[in-house]
């Protein structure tokens, strides 16, 4: 074994071996981690639009016998105002295509989402 000022250069690679290792399970556990983070976002974002539509709704009167609410059918929203709707949705992140609807959009513009947005602009007019 060759030593370097009193330290084995064998000795060296092998604790940082065991480093590397160590960070690569750490890169791998933040990762998980992250991953939960962006699930427990998409689920709280979720829950503050449900929240505030059942508060819309009950503020409008909507709310029928207690504990059930009356979701509004398709007939009874313009077309405008659903339009409206999906592009609010669509800026605040979320996927509006049937492919991913409703999930969290993480890498940028989605193309099924635009188009089926210009689909739908094209449809109103």
């Amino acid at each position: 074994m060759i030593e370097v000022g009193g330290v084995d250069k064998q000795d060296i690679l092998s604790r940082m071996t065991r480093i590397e290792d160590q960070i690569g399970e750490l890169y791998k556990e933040l990762g998980g981690l992250k991953e939960q983070i962006v699930q427990m976002l998409e689920e709280n974002t979720r829950l503050v639009l449900e929240n505030q539509s059942l508060r819309e709704q009950l503020e409008n009167g909507d709310v029928q016998g207690g504990d059930t609410v009356d979701v509004p059918s398709p007939k009874d929203e313009t077309v405008g105002e659903g339009y409206d709707n999906l592009v609010r949705l669509y800026n605040e992140g979320f996927h509006i295509c049937n492919v991913h609807y409703g999930n969290m959009r993480t890498h940028g513009d989605c193309l099924f989402c635009l188009s089926f947005l210009n689909k739908t602009s094209n449809e109103e007019k």
